[in-house]
């Protein structure tokens, strides 16, 4: 029997030289090669270099934060960003949304055979910068490659890890009647964008994701108003409505909101009309929401203006003990609805 009869494949077939190959998924020298030329030289640090079976890492104070995540945001790339900022933003933010400052990341990418390494490099490239930006490091992570068809390109887990201060601990079941919501910036461009790149819909004015890291802004509030700070919820998949949602059952409180007072970019909104959308809905991914004490609603929004996903934070609404469990939405008219939580998903696969 030749070889040719056999079955057998070269794990290098000529001319895919600029794509990935299941044989870089096997554990030998294809996947050596691959770390070696495209992961370490963007995550390499002390920690990653020893290239053990886990990572050796120090864990500061008596309690640390941590969080996963998947990526399968489809398509890869949009405007503002790629699935490697989303990786990194997305994990670091829900640790800094529990008051943690983030230290460790770890990545797992499942690729798909034939994946061109110019668009994985775009992607490395891309949480290499988004981990220094948000001064974590990548300790430990994972590369398997799955057949043409079984992946859609690429998808990353990352999981992170925090410091908590115990002296400043937001959660979810702290939002008290007075508090004031607020918001740090415009909502459902992140929706938007993924919509627009994946359906190739043009708008007047292009839509760009705001994916960005939102440790810096929780930072700045931690020094400014402590434990005046309530709660803080990253509204991503199901928008502000749901986190908003998940908060008012989770405290035992109503929460009215002043349709008024939403900062609703005019293309988002018109975008939104166009599609059949609600932004309150519509996922973000570099904003946040904060339940802050009503003494310390100015010093907060201060605080958050002076970082650049925060410069238009602006008040949104009011935790009231009234109806509680329900958020309100108070109209232009004075009339007054209930923004629920949605039974599925506006918009699949945006992160």
């Amino acid at each position: 029997m030749s070889i040719a009869s056999s079955g057998l494949t070269c794990p290098v077939p000529a001319g895919e030289a600029d794509r990935v190959l299941l044989g870089h998924g096997s554990g030998g020298k294809l996947s050596a090669a691959l770390l070696r030329e495209r992961f370490l030289p963007r995550f390499g640090n002390e920690v990653l270099s020893v290239l053990g079976d886990a990572a050796v890492v120090p864990a500061p104070g008596e309690e640390i934060a941590v969080s996963t995540d998947s990526f399968v945001v489809s398509p890869l790339e949009f405007p503002g960003g790629n699935i490697g900022h989303l990786a990194v933003h997305g994990t670091v933010n829900d640790l800094a949304m529990m008051g943690a400052d983030p230290l460790y990341l770890t990545a797992g990418f499942i690729l798909e055979e034939g994946l061109p390494f110019d668009l994985l490099d775009r992607v490395i490239e891309a949480m290499s910068e988004s981990a220094s930006e948000a001064g974590v490091i990548v300790v430990t992570g994972d590369t398997k490659v799955v057949e043409r068809g079984k992946a859609d390109g690429m998808f990353i887990n990352t999981t992170g890890i925090g410091r908590l201060d115990p002296r400043f601990r937001p959660g979810p079941t702290r939002a008290r009647d007075g508090d004031a919501v607020l918001v740090s910036g415009p909502i459902g461009r992140h929706g938007v964008a993924i919509m627009a790149a994946r359906e190739d819909l043009r708008f007047e004015v292009e839509v760009e994701s705001d994916t960005a890291c939102l440790a810096p802004l929780v930072q700045g509030l931690r020094a400014t108003c402590g434990p005046a700070i309530r709660c803080l919820r990253d509204p991503t998949r199901g928008g502000v409505a749901s986190a908003l949602n998940e908060i008012a059952a989770s405290s035992g409180v109503g929460i009215r909101l002043e349709e008024g007072e939403l900062p609703i970019p005019g293309p988002v909104r018109g975008a939104c009309e166009m599609l059949g959308l609600d932004p309150l809905y519509v996922a973000n991914e570099g904003i946040m929401v904060a339940i802050v004490a009503p003494d310390a609603v100015e010093a907060a929004l201060e605080a958050m203006r002076k970082h650049t996903s925060g410069e238009s934070a602006t008040r949104i609404g009011t935790v009231t003990a009234e109806r509680p469990g329900l958020v309100l939405l108070r109209t232009g008219l004075g009339a007054s609805r209930v923004v629920d939580m949605l039974p599925g998903d506006q918009l699949p696969r945006i992160c």
